[in-house]
């Protein structure tokens, strides 16, 4: 395994409200002081940078961009940090690259133990892509391991990279290999950090045309990666007919991958194989319309984003894109590379099962919920954050943190935790490329979370956001933490004073991304606890 630079921040301070706020630069710190310390939050960030790569020569109505399978377009702006994601406008697939820090946090005060800047020459995230960089923590024989999902060998500041092939020529009909060539190809790659900052690299060839989100390392010695692909004119399944190595309709989803954990990233790409591969839900506002006239674009019915393991079995999100079912779903044990094919995901009993594209009264789509992550406080209690991107009826009702319990087999909503988060602005973000339009908090992504010995729960979530930004995967978010009653089923006077406090953030010119509790006494599948 490779041992990489580390870097605590000196400059990194704790404002007097104990919120932490990322600087750039640091010293040098011992490469044997401890990651992963017990009890401690793991977070990962990403910080623009426009002197690298092909970003730092981005000139308005001069670079040419993807537009289509057989056309490109022109940029709409230069590489300024607040207004360069309005490119997003003429290039649906507009993204730059930008390098990974995890830094490892007190959960409470805020103080930095060690924060690791991942090597920017194996592994790089897409900035304003704000799915990526979730993180979870196993415990196997060899300690504790943090998995997450990057981009190897794109560098610092290339164009696009979230929307590119997974291998080189894999799909002729994606715009970003029409305008930047079949040879512009980047493995989705998993990358294990262990105690010691060790990183290791497992490349893939899934998640061609778009993005590998989140990866666990299961009970079984297993990945389980989920993200989503596609990006040009697949309408089949199937490579024989659709045209692209290796196929993007079975490459997606929920993937089961094979640890290489090599000390490169650039090493073999692992064996993988997709669960439940030929998922795919009617086009129409009745997702199981019977007969269906046409049916939904392969492999997007499984655009899945957050993935958690609790009891031998995996639960997973889908809370984006126009089409399926915007809900939480789950395989009931966890697959093997050979059972893959014929295991089955199915959503999770008493979960929404409206249709994303279904409209409303008030003309509002997107589905009634937009969920994201989920924790598990015991095997009858569910969070699940929300994203609140979705219909008028997810916005007001579901955007925040969902509270689950289950009763006779099925799971209710019980409240939604949003206190001191929706509708919170953060104005007067300036920076070296000026001011950032305010932002607004709408909701949650990815979580966290630890059962405390006194009959609550705390819980650690990176903010989703809405401003006049071109990108608002761009949006400056922040880190935010509530306690809960964990045995509350309705919003008592005690639920009712609940709030969410400010963790780390808004950071201009970063984005905080995953959040993963390092826990003193891990069990495997299960509940993290505090120590007694």
């Amino acid at each position: 395994m490779r041992t990489v630079t580390l870097a605590v921040r000196a400059a990194l301070h704790i404002a007097s409200s104990s919120v932490l706020v990322f600087a750039a630069a640091g010293p040098i710190a011992r490469a044997d002081q401890p990651f992963l310390l017990p009890d401690t939050l793991v977070i990962s960030t990403s910080t623009y940078e426009r002197t690298q790569g092909a970003v730092a020569s981005l000139v308005a109505n001069t670079t040419v961009l993807p537009d289509s399978a057989t056309a490109t377009t022109t940029a709409v702006a230069g590489n300024n940090y607040v207004d360069v994601w309005n490119n997003a406008s003429v290039d649906g697939s507009f993204g730059v690259t930008s390098p990974i820090r995890l830094s490892d946090i007190e959960p409470h005060s805020g103080h930095v133990f060690r924060t690791i800047d991942v090597p920017t020459d194996e592994v790089v995230t897409s900035f304003s892509s704000k799915s990526e960089l979730g993180l979870h923590i196993a415990t196997d024989w060899f300690g504790s391991h943090l998995t997450f999902v990057g981009y190897a060998g794109a560098g610092v500041g290339a164009l696009d990279v979230s929307n590119s092939d997974a291998v080189a020529g894999q799909d002729p009909t994606n715009p970003v290999t029409y305008a930047f060539g079949s040879e512009y190809a980047f493995h989705r790659t998993i990358v294990s950090v262990d105690a010691l900052g060790r990183l290791s690299y497992t490349p893939t060839d899934d998640y061609g045309g778009n993005n590998g989100r989140s990866a666990l390392l299961g009970s079984n010695g297993l990945y389980y990666a989920v993200g989503n692909a596609n990006n040009g004119n697949a309408t089949t399944f199937g490579s024989a007919s659709n045209g692209t190595h290796p196929d993007v309709t079975e490459t997606t989803g929920l993937e089961v991958v094979q640890p290489v954990n090599g000390r490169l990233a650039s090493v073999a790409p692992a064996t993988s194989a997709e669960v439940d591969p030929l998922v795919q839900y009617c086009n129409n506002a009745n997702p199981f319309l019977t007969p269906c006239p046409t049916l939904d674009k392969p492999g997007k019915d499984d655009n899945f984003r957050g993935v958690t393991e609790f009891d031998g079995a995996l639960y997973f999100t889908k809370g984006s894109g126009s089409n399926g079912m915007n809900t939480v779903y789950t395989v009931g044990s966890l697959p093997t590379l050979a059972g893959a094919a014929s295991a089955s995901i199915t959503v999770v009993p008493g979960f929404p099962t409206d249709s994303a594209r279904a409209k409303l009264s008030d003309k509002s789509s997107g589905g009634n919920y937009t969920p994201f992550a989920v924790f598990f406080a015991n095997a009858n209690t569910m969070y699940v954050t929300d994203e609140g991107t979705g219909n008028s009826i997810d916005v007001s009702e579901h955007a925040g943190l969902e509270k689950w319990t289950r009763t006779n087999g099925a799971w209710q909503l019980d409240y939604v935790l949003t206190n001191g988060l929706t509708g919170t602005v953060d104005a007067g973000l300036n920076g070296y490329d000026g001011p950032y339009p305010a932002v607004t908090t709408i909701g949650l992504r990815n979580l966290a979370g630890v059962v405390n010995d006194d009959g609550t729960v705390t819980l650690w979530a990176t903010t989703s956001t809405a401003s006049t930004s071109g990108d608002n995967g761009a949006d400056p978010n922040k880190v935010v933490r509530i306690t809960d009653q964990l045995s509350a089923t309705t919003v008592t006077s005690e639920v009712s004073k609940e709030a969410f406090t400010t963790v780390a953030g808004p950071t201009y010119g970063t984005v905080y991304r995953g959040v993963a509790y390092v826990c003193a006494m891990p069990w495997r599948g299960q509940p993290c606890h505090t120590r007694f």
